[in-house]
């Protein structure tokens, strides 16, 4: 983790600066954005400061989220269009609305499917989700149509008429699994890691890679280990952040 400030006078905070910081589960990326912004208008006396991020984290994945400040704000676009990787978990056999834990099971794959899975054929499957990829979003996602949000949208049981988007998946490589049983039924948890393009949903590779395999699948845990350069091995913990900027008072 990421320990000394680059910085340490208002002066050098607006004329930019490039962060990176480990979101924290279950935060948003603006809620990261607002604290930041919070916390330097405070420590520093600003009446106004530019913060914007490079890349949306969903709020149930953890990792890389560049932050731009100041001057930087200007590098944003650039920043964001790098290649990403991602590593977490995939759970094949069931299905969720969201494609992730954020909603209930609605389905379940055929018992004797899942049974019979072999790490081969799962890591075939992931195997022809790569290159390039028309992609459909997730109905939950923050795709708008018409001004209106996706997500928002579907947590009123409703859908909007969204359309793939060119993404590119360069690995998509099958690790350990773990065999379980949830309520009942059997299912199987396939480690991961996926290098890709800017824009794409992993969400919607779990979906993708689960009806390949005729199961299901949904994403029960992600970590974005890389953005273009940045690693999470040099990332900030944001309230280790938020205390030493704070210090600075």
């Amino acid at each position: 983790m990421q320990s000394k400030l680059p910085f340490s006078t208002s002066d050098e905070v607006l004329e930019g600066q490039v962060l990176v910081f480990d979101k924290p589960l279950t935060w948003t990326s603006f809620d990261v954005v607002n604290k930041v912004r919070y916390t330097f208008k405070n420590v520093f006396g600003l009446r106004k400061v530019k913060v914007g991020h490079a890349g949306t984290l969903d709020p149930l994945a953890t990792g890389v989220l560049i932050l731009c400040i100041g001057r930087k704000t200007k590098t944003i676009e650039s920043l964001q269009a790098k290649e990403k990787t991602y590593t977490g978990t995939i759970r094949l056999g069931v299905t969720t609305p969201s494609f992730d834990a954020e909603t209930e099971v609605d389905s379940w794959g055929e018992k004797d499917v899942i049974l019979k899975l072999e790490d081969d054929a799962i890591q075939d499957a992931a195997s022809t989700l790569t290159g390039s990829l028309d992609q459909m979003p997730p109905q939950f996602s923050a795709k708008k149509v018409n001004g209106v949000v996706a997500y928002k949208a579907a947590r009123k049981g409703k859908t909007v008429n969204l359309r793939p988007k060119a993404v590119e998946v360069f690995s998509f490589d099958i690790g350990e699994r773990e065999n379980l049983e949830l309520d009942g039924h059997p299912v199987v948890d396939v480690k991961f890691e996926i290098r890709c393009s800017k824009g794409t949903y992993i969400r919607a590779l779990a979906r993708d890679l689960g009806k390949a395999l005729e199961v299901g699948g949904t994403l029960t845990e992600l970590r974005r280990t890389k953005s273009g350069n940045f690693s999470v091995e040099n990332a900030y913990d944001l309230q280790e952040f938020i205390s030493s900027v704070k210090s600075l008072a």
